[in-house]
């Protein structure tokens, strides 16, 4: 028997998309509710401990309980592959505060153009891009209630294609930084680049409960041990508890709505025990994440909509956009410009990025950021098992292969974002032949990617081969992709102004069920040349004060 339970607003999902609406609406007195797939973890429950939180998936389901479904193109046609055959992980991070614990950080507004990609450069062939319902200047002030609520450090870099500002600076001041962006500098300056300075979802000060950064360089993958990372728990969902308005239930697998013909009546939902329970509530928010909101709301088919619920367009699940690009780097030793001891300087960030071909006058372009390799010593170790001929070493050969990469050079990454194409070959469906443990059909992800990602991507790194050059680095490796980074998850409900092309309004209100929003990634017609995080948050902001001023 399903117990009932009745709130003003139930959230699925707790993270960027999610906790902005918990944290507004709270604080006006609402009671919200907010179902939650995975555990709760406290910061203290955060280590830097690599065998808990990266080799092995403590923070996501066992694949063989709950996996998707992956269509790739093969010389024969799409062919689909079972996670759990393949070991590629689409669980991004189940727990109180979603992935966004697990983030980097790295933060980048879009920019004006960014809004409307179709009328300024058209629209390729074999495309579906779109342009956005509102504009940058409808996100500028939620991009800077983000800075200042949730909590963005940097330094504001003045170049061609920065955006407008509200405010001349950041929240909080700049991280500390690694000597080799003394290198970064020097050598975009002799190349004619720009050094742009990257603000990072990361605090330099004590704000609250949370404290400033320690420098651990154990950023992604990993949660947060002070609360620095504002992530959506640190940030937004502990302030939220304080209104005793908030009621989380973890370990909440909601796999249906129910609804009549203009609104959602119910959310199901299974407790971890696989108990099934009922919420009733004014107002349902998804934010599951793009492929998982899809999954939802494609699985809620009724007898009102036989293709999913608010799907009377028949775009759930149509036009998901990922980041295209790929990553390369770079071996630096020390020299006559980086000592020894700056360039084993442990913990501080390089913080630097290209944007000087963010926009060009053909194309639009993209975002290269630099970055250390990550600290993970079992994964570094692993790397130099074999010499240079592929044979593995054993013994001390093989300590001293290792003690030799760990202490003589460091490697420089580069990091790639470019908008991904929206087509007509990636998508989510849902397929009855493939059921989770709860007997509720996967998520099946087509990820099609449009040939231009790749060019542009190869476009793109051969500029920043040309940095780590002029900056001395040796053994370049570059490793452009056309597959999809499964932590950026954006499209499926692209919001727009016309119901028959779009699943939700420009308030990421739904067209046919008045009291259903979607507040992750999955509103986005196109993704901007940079992680999705920052316009994820600053629209659910918005979304909340539309929600205050027209429901509440």
């Amino acid at each position: 028997m399903e117990n009932l339970m009745v709130y003003d607003i139930c959230i699925i999902g707790s993270g960027a998309g999610a906790a902005p609406i918990a944290y507004e609406l709270t604080k006006i007195g609402k009671k919200v509710l907010i179902l939650e797939k995975g555990s709760i973890y406290t910061k203290d429950d955060f280590s830097k401990d690599e065998l808990a939180f990266v080799r092995k998936d403590i923070l996501t389901p066992k694949l063989e309980d709950e996996y998707h479904t992956i269509e790739e193109l093969t010389s024969q046609g799409w062919k689909k592959f079972p996670t759990y055959e393949t070991g590629w992980n689409w669980w991004n991070g189940s727990l109180l505060g979603g992935s966004s614990n697990l983030m980097s950080g790295y933060f980048h507004r879009l920019k004006p153009k960014d809004f409307k990609l179709k009328t300024i450069y058209g629209k390729p062939k074999d495309s579906n891009i779109e342009d956005w319902p509102i504009s940058y200047d409808d996100l500028e002030k939620y991009y800077t209630k983000v800075e200042e609520v949730v909590g963005v450090s940097g330094e504001v870099t003045n170049y061609k294609y920065q955006e407008p500002r509200s405010k001349q600076n950041y929240a909080f001041k700049p991280l500390k930084e690694h000597p080799i962006t003394k290198l970064f500098d020097k050598a975009c300056k002799e190349l004619g680049y720009t050094s742009y300075k990257v603000p990072r979802a990361i605090i330099s000060e004590d704000k609250n409960h949370r404290k400033s950064c320690y420098y651990s360089n154990f950023c992604g993958s990993y949660g947060c041990s002070s609360g620095a990372k504002s992530g959506a728990m640190s940030s937004l969902i502990i302030d939220a508890l304080k209104t005793n308005n908030l009621t989380i239930k973890a370990n909440s697998f909601v796999y249906k709505l129910s609804s009549n013909k203009s609104k959602v009546t119910k959310a199901h939902f299974y407790t971890k025990n696989q108990q099934k329970q009922t919420v009733q509530a004014k107002i349902f928010i998804v934010a599951a994440q793009a492929v998982e909101t899809s999954r939802l709301l494609l699985n809620s088919k009724n007898s009102f909509y036989p293709n999913g619920i608010a799907n009377s367009s028949k775009q759930v699940g149509k036009n998901m956009i990922f980041s295209g690009g790929g990553i390369g780097s770079a071996e630096f030793t020390q020299n006559n410009d980086l000592t020894y001891e700056e360039l084993f300087t442990q913990g501080l960030f390089v913080n630097r990025a290209l944007k000087d071909w963010y926009y060009t006058s053909s194309f639009k372009g993209g975002t290269i950021d630099f970055l250390f390799d990550h600290a993970n010593p079992i994964r570094k170790a692993n790397l130099y098992k074999t010499d240079e001929k592929d044979n593995f070493l054993f013994g001390k050969e093989l300590q001293e292969n290792i003690y030799k990469n760990f202490t003589q050079k460091r490697v420089l990454n580069f990091e790639i974002f470019t908008d991904w194409t929206p087509n007509d070959n990636c998508f989510v469906s849902v397929d009855d032949k493939y059921k989770d443990k709860y007997g509720i059909p996967v998520a099946n992800i087509r990820i099609g990617a449009h040939k231009q990602d790749l060019e542009l991507a190869n476009f793109l790194a051969s500029k920043a081969k040309n940095v780590l050059e002029q900056m001395g680095g040796k053994n370049i490796k570059v490793n452009m992709s056309a597959l999809p980074s499964q932590n950026l998850q954006a499209g499926g409900c692209r919001f727009g102004n016309d119901k028959n092309s779009s699943v939700l309004n420009k308030y990421c209100q739904s067209h046919d069920l008045h009291n259903l929003f979607v507040t992750d990634g999955s509103f986005m017609p196109t993704g901007g040349s940079v992680p999705h995080t920052w316009t994820i948050y600053a629209n659910s902001f918005r979304v909340a004060d539309y929600i205050k001023e027209t429901i509440f």
